[in-house]
């Protein structure tokens, strides 16, 4: 079953694959994972629950509560207090073994170090490691570690460290982040460890910048993540769970000393967190694009560009099957979205600038992939809309009007359900919007809201309106590739993943890009518009914050799908003008 530690996707996914990259083989099989319950959180839902629960909460961490310019609601002009959604709590708290810093570069995990990490322009940068490099083969990398990192519980950092956390992630069935391309991980001597590989896996390096490493010597799962030891920026000080985490700067940390030494991290529902910056409790707030235009006073919106797409996966083959996930067996298969002239038809009918005005208030791009503007992303996924030729389409291929003007062929009519996120106040109007956009086509789409338990069983057979993003290919590898853990449109092609494969082989990163994207479109093979169209992708959609206007928040990087941690990836490096 998929972990339930949040209500995203990211977080229910599968999350491994260590049986796939042992065998080498398409087939489906994965070890078994386990579930982690959501802990029952406290929700601030409303403007007086919302300001009792949270003022209560901040008292407690200052004595000083001010909103004078210039320094944090709580008076500190060395901290800061953010809202994030109730989902980016980590259920099993800050353990890399779990879910906390993640993989396909999620976020950094500020308690923890990482081999790695990558600057703001996606540049790989060393951070424990002081050098690394690949063997000829992909099949071998060696980082060496600097010998001046600590844990903060005064012992030393080591490759042995390194090693274990690796190797224990891909001992720990519900890990997150996927190290299952590596064999081993063997320290050679206290400061060099060497990651011995099932496959070459370029990618693996975007997976390191944000695996947080562990103490081996104090390391227990069923402790670890309440009482986490690192030898990050930060050391956790207080963990309210269902309302909020306090980091404090980490005295003993190797690099710069932080500048925001506090940081107050509050979760909140969407209509929580604008009462909380309505009412100046807050120092930043994230908000929806249905809330933007909202802004309190004293702050101001504050726009970070994503990668971070919402897109509707199109089962690709008939109904009749039956496909598994991890322990679980789906039903597999659609016979109105196996059409291949209906999926290229909608990818072309769909007005992805007015859904963007409509639903979005501008505060989005249009989406043609999961990759939009990355290095790897195809030109050859972009789609003008045309709707004369999403009609030719349907026409050429056999569709027609019905009497009541949904099309048919075959004896079936153009007509699916398409399912999204209950709890997403931008989802839902997305598949409103795009519902509405398709009856002009004569097809028939009718919504659905549910939670995740009633959406994961469906991840085969029925439309989804999912988000995704990563400033990573591997987001790309798992949405494409034949067994991909999100290949949701069960569409499978050699020839796709031999470029995959290919991709991921070079010595070099920056190398591999254009097999990425012949992956997608190769001029006869691919899930373009114009290929297989397995999937209509809709809007990249911006992370939006109320922000007061006093802070001063470092450049940020892209940030990938999740509303949250990203944001604090440099907060070490913020400021109050």
């Amino acid at each position: 079953m998929k972990i339930c530690n949040s209500a995203t996707e990211k977080q229910y996914r599968r999350l491994k694959t260590n049986e796939l990259l042992k065998t080498n083989t398409h087939d489906e099989t994965e070890g078994e994972k386990v579930a982690i319950t959501r802990r029952n959180f406290v929700k601030l839902a409303g403007v007086g629950i919302a300001s009792l629960s949270l003022g209560s909460l901040l008292s407690a961490c200052s004595s000083s509560k001010t909103l004078t310019e210039g320094v944090s609601v709580t008076g500190n002009a060395n901290e800061v207090v953010v809202s994030m959604t109730v989902s980016s709590e980590p259920a099993a708290g800050f353990d890399p073994f779990f879910s906390w810093g993640c993989g396909e570069h999620v976020h950094e995990p500020l308690i923890q170090s990482t081999l790695i990490t990558t600057d703001t322009d996606l540049n790989f940068v060393n951070d424990l490691a002081t050098s690394y490099e690949c063997s000829a083969d992909g099949m071998t990398w060696t980082f060496h570690i600097r010998d001046d990192a600590y844990f903060t519980d005064g012992e030393q950092l080591t490759a042995r460290d390194v090693a274990f956390t690796i190797n224990g992630i891909n001992a720990a069935e519900a890990a997150e982040a996927d190290l299952s391309m590596v064999e081993e991980a063997v320290a050679l001597d206290d400061f060099t460890v060497e990651l011995r590989m099932i496959k070459p896996f370029n990618a693996l390096l975007y997976t390191l910048a944000v695996v947080g490493i562990v103490p081996e010597h104090a390391y227990d799962s069923a402790t670890y993540g309440a009482n986490p030891i690192g030898s990050g920026r930060y050391k956790l000080e207080q963990w309210d769970q269902g309302q909020q985490v306090i980091l404090t700067a980490n005295p003993d940390y190797y690099g710069e000393a932080p500048t925001m030494q506090r940081v107050i991290v509050v979760f909140m529902e969407e209509d929580a967190s604008l009462a909380a910056a309505n009412s100046g409790e807050v120092d930043i707030a994230y908000t929806a694009a249905t809330m933007a235009d909202s802004t309190p006073d004293n702050y101001e919106l504050f726009t970070c560009k994503s990668v971070d797409s919402r897109g509707i996966s199109f089962p690709s083959v008939p109904t009749g099957g039956t496909k598994k996930d991890g322990v679980n067996t789906y039903a597999l298969g659609n016979d109105v979205t196996q059409d291949l002239a209906l999926r290229r038809a909608i990818n072309y009918a769909v007005d992805r600038e007015t859904m963007i005005a409509n639903v979005l208030s501008g505060h989005g791009t249009a989406a043609y992939s999961v990759s939009d503007g990355a290095p790897w992303a195809s030109d050859d996924m972009k789609v003008e809309t045309d709707a004369e030729y999403a009609r030719s389409l349907l026409e050429q291929g056999g569709w027609v009007a019905g009497e009541d003007g949904v099309l048919v062929k075959d004896g079936i009519r153009a007509s699916f359900d398409l399912y999204y996120s209950s709890n997403d106040s931008v989802r839902q109007a997305l598949a409103a919007e795009f519902s509405n956009q398709m009856a002009a086509f004569g097809i028939e789409v009718t919504i659905h809201g549910a939670g995740w338990d009633e959406l994961y069983p469906r991840e085969f057979s029925d439309p989804i309106l999912w988000g995704w993003g990563s400033n990573s290919p591997t987001e790309m590898y798992n949405l494409l590739y034949s067994s991909g853990v999100g290949n949701y449109a069960s569409y499978e092609n050699a020839t796709v993943d031999a470029h995959m494969d290919a991709a991921l082989a070079k010595t070099a990163v920056e190398d591999s890009y254009e097999e990425w994207k012949l992956a997608q479109w190769d001029g006869h093979e691919g899930v373009a518009p114009q290929g297989a169209a397995t999937w209509v992708w809709l809007a990249n959609v911006d992370h939006l914050y109320f922000k007061r206007n006093d802070l001063k928040v470092a450049e940020q990087k892209p940030h990938p799908h999740g509303h949250g941690w990203s944001l604090v990836n440099n907060v070490d490096k913020w400021s109050w003008n």
